[in-house]
This record gives C-alpha cells, structure tokens and sequence, in this order.
C-alpha cells in the first residue's frame, strides 16, 4: 500500500524547461548556464557550511568559552534551532527561486513598493556584508590552519602579515578556479561533497579508533571552562556562566551558516523551486549530523585538556592529532582538513559572487558588475569584486588579536539578519506570500515565529564581549563592523530611494527599449505606462 507524500515534499510536475518560464515570470532572462541538479544544489550548500571548518577553525575557541560542555550541548540546541531558520528560508525560495535570494524575497514579500524597495535594499546589504564576512572567515581559517601546520617539523615562525600573505594566495586561487573554471566547478563540488562526507566521517573514526585513553561522556557532555579571562578573571566570574554559554554558542552557529548558497545557485540549478528549498533543509540536517559526530569524535579523543587548550602549537585540533597519530600522521590528517576547508572557501566566493552579480543587476552596487562573461559563462567582475573586499575585512587581524573571532560573528550575524527580514515580512503580511511547490501550510507561522526569535538571540549575543577585560586588543569589533554597514544601508536610503526599485523587471525593460541602468528610467516608463506597475491596486505583486 502507498501513502502519498506531505504536500510540501511533492515535486512539482513539469521539464526542466519550465525553470526559464518561472525565472522569466521573476522578470529575468536565463543568463546563467542551467546544468545543476539537486545534488550539486545541495553540494555548494553543504560545502560552504563545511563542519569540519567551522570546529576546526573555531574549536579554540569553542574550548576557551565554555569547554567540551557548551560545545556538544550547545550543538543541538543551535542546529535544531537552525533548522527553523532553514525551513523557513526554503518555503520562501520555493517561491522566488533567483540568484538574489535574501533581498529579491525581501522585496517580494513587502506589502508595497515602498516598503518594497526599502526592505530589499536593507536586506540586501546585510547579506553583503555577511556574505564577504563568511569568504574572510573560511578563507582566512584556512590560511591560519597552513601558518600552523608549517611549524610542525620545521622552523617557520608564524606572524600576522605572513598569514595574511598566505591568505591573499588562497583568495587569488579561488579566484581563478572560479574565473576560469566554472565548468569543472560541478566536478569540483562532487569531490567536496565525498571529502565532507565520506573524508569527514572516515577522519573522525581514525581520530576516536587510534586514540590510547577516552574521555568520560560527563566530561564531554557536562565539562564548563572559562578561558575569557586574559588575567584569570573570565566572564563567568565577572558575569555568570550562562553569559559565557551563550557566547560559546559562536563555533555551531558559524559552522551551521552560508545554506542561503542554494538560493544564490538556484538559476544555474534545474528544477530550482523544488531543488533549491530541499537543498537548504537537506544541508542543514546533513551538517548538523556529521558535525555532532565529529565533534563528539574530537572531544572524546582528546588525551590532556590543559595541553590542548594551551597547545604549542597553538591549534587544539591540531594539538588532538599530534598526541594520538604523532608528527607525520597529524600532518597527513590536518591535510585533508585544509584541503576540506580550501573547497569551502571556494565555493563560498562562488555563492557570494553569484548574490553580488544579482544586486548589480538590481541597481543595488553599480551595473558595472552586473556582467556575464560570454566565454566562460561567469559573473567574472564579482568574483574579484568578492576577493578584494574579502581581502580588506582581514587586514584589522595584523593588529587585534580576536580579529577572526569577530569576522566569524560579523558573518554570523549580517547573514542570519537577511535571512530573518524576509522570513519576518511572510509572517507579518502573509497575504503577499505565494507560496512556491515547498508550502509548510499550518505550520508556516510558527516555523517563521521561532525563527525570527532565535535570529533575534544570536544578533545580540555575538555583539557582545568576548573576552576580558576588555581593550584595544580584545575588543570585539562586530558591533561596529555591522553598525556601520547598519548605518551606510538607512543612511543611504535617503537617496537611495530616488533611483533604487527593488528588483528590475529587466524583461519588460528591454521589451519596452527602457535603459535599465539609468536612473529613473524605469520608474518613468512605469508612471508613462510603457510597462506595467510591479504591483495591482491590490497589492499583488505581477509576474
């Protein structure tokens, strides 16, 4: 006997042709080149949130801020809540399947098109600036993870400026692959999928399996430590440990981010509005699994906490590695966790050049970017666009000592802020949400209500100090980092709105012989009636 399917789990019915008619009905042509399926969808998403990055990266951290304790526990407790975020994301994707993502639904799901154009615009850069921010921060762990592993059986001293070195190689190779090689990105991503998947779980069970002694699960599972003291005085003294745990929270939250890629990949992927939403949910869930995995593998692994939190070597995970497989089998095994983090990065500049192409296209950066390169077929001028200004945001870490920490919770933040205006608009006016083939029906509302609270939570929380006491080197720089782009995004609104309409009806535009990259133009044509309004007296937007 058969039982049918939740109705939000159907694929919808119809050719892969059908994927240019619902982007054309967006009011876009096919630019792109369309050869992904859902499996690459997911690829680029599962990649990009890439556990073994984030703890890697963050697994210091992690120790430092609340111990084996926050971590394990604070894993489940931030990946059940992520989901929320993501399912919410994925109804919403269903429906407006674009490169743009955040701030095309942001547009899509205002109540008119003032409000419209203001809340694509805020939203909009607020991914930006987090899309930028997750690139420095995967990119520049990576760099860090190369810095370290050098000393290991030989004489190089790391530093700032060399990292940073090493960092702009990283950016310039991926920038490359990403220039030039657009067409092996799908072969690419296939072998990111079987490295964070199979290389991750065969990684993790060579760690937990040649380990000599265990540790107790009360300590993985109910072990608290306070390292955010730079004198002994930790934040749990001068606060309360509940501060520090939800500080700790960053290395699960960080890991768990970037899933909007399968959004920003939707028009180069086949059956977009069942493949992009599915890829969102399925990343998350496959993230959060291994990620518990190898996490638990690390904790329960390690042979000396003390010597790891304070390691010679100054990588915990690195450290873990050392003392169970010895000098030459912890350098094979922290290979295969660069090359992993190496893909990440990689695809990461891959979505964010994608979402930069779609808001010049918008008008919303200059339509200088706005640009397809006919020979290989890629937003050439965004891919180094995205490095460059990658590059920028790490330069403040040859100077302060959190700077990483801080790019990771600027990432954190100015990704889930993006994520959370559009998921809130559906909630608020849920009379301009047309939902697409993925529908949660009753359970819309309360998915976007937990959601929108828990963006809300980490918002603050990563705005908050991380370590004491606090001063030119300890700051953290994420409440001015996301104030000023806060600040440019409202203040620039001003003039902004005299030119910025949200997403462009290019099709109608070129039909109608309007100059999309003029200013007014289209609002002009709109008032001669050369095209049609974007909306009908009732408020529904027109396809």
């Amino acid at each position: 006997m058969k039982f049918p399917l939740p109705h939000f789990l159907r694929e919808p019915v119809g050719g892969e042709d059908d994927d240019e008619d619902v982007l054309a009905g967006q009011g876009y042509h096919q630019s792109l080149k369309r050869d992904w399926g859902l499996l690459h969808n997911f690829g680029v998403s599962f990649s990009i949130i890439s556990v073994i990055t984030g703890i890697t990266t963050l697994f210091s951290y992690g120790l430092t801020t609340g111990g084996p304790g926050v971590m394990a526990v604070g894993w489940i407790i931030t990946s059940f809540m992520t989901m929320f975020v993501g399912l919410g994301m994925a109804e919403v994707v269903s429906a407006h399947p674009t490169s743009g993502g955040p701030y095309f639904w942001a547009a899509m799901l205002a109540p008119n098109d003032r409000y419209a154009a203001f809340f694509s615009w805020i939203t909009g850069w607020f991914n930006f600036l987090g899309q930028v921010a997750v690139t420095t921060g995967i990119t520049f762990g990576c760099a860090g993870l190369i810095s370290t592993l050098a000393t290991v059986k030989s004489g190089f001293e790391p530093s700032a400026p060399k990292t940073v070195g090493i960092y702009a190689a990283l950016l310039v190779s991926h920038g490359l692959v990403n220039t030039f090689g657009v067409h092996i990105l799908r072969y690419l991503n296939n072998s990111s999928i079987i490295l964070h998947s199979l290389g991750v779980a065969a990684f993790a069970i060579a760690v937990v399996a040649a380990a000599p002694t265990h540790q107790s699960a009360r300590f993985v599972f109910a072990t608290f430590y306070d390292g955010t003291g730079a004198d002994g005085v930790g934040w749990s003294m001068r606060a309360s440990p509940a501060y520090v745990a939800c500080v700790g929270i960053l290395m699960s939250q960080y890991t768990i981010t970037g899933f909007d890629a399968s959004a920003h990949l939707s028009e180069e992927t086949r059956k977009a509005s069942w493949s992009a939403p599915l890829g969102v949910i399925m990343s998350i869930g496959c993230s959060a699994v291994y990620g518990f995995f190898l996490l638990l593998c690390l904790l329960f692994s390690i042979q000396d906490f003390d010597n790891t939190v304070a390691s010679p070597v100054g990588q915990p995970v690195l450290q873990i590695l050392l003392d169970i497989f010895g000098e030459d089998g912890a350098i094979v095994l922290f290979t295969l966790v660069i090359i992993c983090v190496w893909h990440c990065g990689l695809f990461s500049l891959t979505s964010n050049s994608r979402m930069m192409y779609a808001f010049a296209r918008d008008r919303g950066i200059h339509p200088f970017f706005a640009h397809v390169d006919e020979k290989f077929q890629s937003p050439i001028r965004t891919i180094w666009l995205a490095a460059f200004l990658a590059f920028c945001l790490s330069l403040p870490s040859i100077g302060s000592s959190v700077a990483f920490s801080a790019a990771t919770s600027i990432a954190t933040i100015g990704l889930y802020i993006s994520y959370g205006i559009p998921i809130l608009e559906g909630l608020i006016w849920p009379a301009h949400f047309r939902k697409g083939p993925f529908d949660l029906g009753v359970m819309s509302k309360p998915v976007a209500c937990v959601a929108v609270t828990w963006i809300c939570f980490i918002t603050i929380i990563f705005c908050l100090p991380e370590l004491n006491p606090v001063n030119s080197q300890t700051l953290n720089y994420t409440p001015v980092a996301v104030g000023i782009v806060a600040f440019f995004a409202f203040g620039s609104w001003i003039w902004a709105r005299t030119w910025f309409t949200g997403p462009i009806r290019e099709i109608m535009a070129e039909e109608a012989g309007i100059p999309v990259a003029q200013p007014g133009a289209l609002e002009m044509a709109e008032e001669e009636g050369k095209i049609p309004p974007v909306r009908t007296s009732s408020g529904d937007r027109v396809s």
